[in-house]
């Protein structure tokens, strides 16, 4: 077929809708997959910040009931009397709330984009097996963390999941939960979910911000198995404790 064929072939088939290009940087910034890659970069840091503020917070059930409680009343009290109790808490959660959101808004629409790029896929299994595992499952290893995220605001932060409750004895509301050792293995579950995308996240970011000479990836991939590694075995560490009868 010549090239006067093939273009007159194409003629009056749909045309991709025209990328808007106008607009204050901020915008045009947002709109692009550079822009969303770094919101993504940026919420991620924030997320795994939190990670691990958490659970070194909550390791101190291995000190003593006490020093959990103490730990939560403080959380709750920070900036009082300036601000009302549970002020600041409250603050600290609507931002992760909003870091998640733009977190998924931005990997959505990353997804969106490169499907649109590539419609046809991978043209073979073998560009498929070249990604690593956690690359391929962080779509579903998300699900797995928004979903638990809101099975834990309702187990220990509401106590809506038919466990004895009281909000000011932070330590017996996590032994009386993961006594139970249905719930118990879903928290491993879900911390080795965690884990494996904090793994992939914590590799990724700095590629998402410009840090991806070959000479750093050494210490990417260092630093990403130690921040998945230490989360985990910390976070884990809690609930098969529990369950298996060692904190009482």
């Amino acid at each position: 077929m010549s090239k006067v064929e093939n273009a007159q072939r194409y003629v009056g088939a749909p045309q991709p809708a025209p990328v808007k290009k106008d607009g204050p940087f901020f915008v045009m910034f947002w709109r692009s997959a550079v822009g969303k890659k770094w919101i993504m970069a940026v919420t991620g840091i924030m997320l795994i910040g939190f990670v691990f503020a958490h659970m070194l917070g909550n390791l101190k059930i291995f000190l003593s009931p006490s020093a959990l409680d103490h730990y939560a009343e403080w959380l709750r009290t920070i900036g009082y009397p300036i601000l009302p109790k549970t002020g600041v808490l409250w603050l600290m959660r609507l931002g992760l709330l909003s870091a998640v959101v733009l977190h998924i808004w931005a990997a959505a629409s990353l997804t969106r984009m490169n499907r649109a790029a590539r419609p046809t896929g991978y043209k073979s299994p073998r560009e498929y097996v070249a990604a690593d595992f956690a690359a391929r499952t962080m779509r579903w290893t998300g699900i797995i963390l928004t979903l638990f995220i809101v099975f834990h605001l309702l187990d220990l932060t509401w106590g809506q999941t038919g466990t004895t409750f009281d909000k000011d004895e932070v330590y017996n509301n996590i032994v009386n939960s993961f006594q139970r050792v249905p719930v118990a293995i879903a928290y491993i579950v879900a911390n080795i979910a965690i884990a494996i995308h904090l793994y992939h996240g914590a590799w990724s970011m700095f590629q998402s911000l410009g840090i991806n000479s070959p000479r750093f990836n050494p210490w990417r991939r260092g630093f990403a198995i130690g921040v998945a590694s230490i989360i985990a075995v910390g976070n884990i560490s809690i609930p098969l404790l529990v369950v298996t009868g060692v904190v009482k």
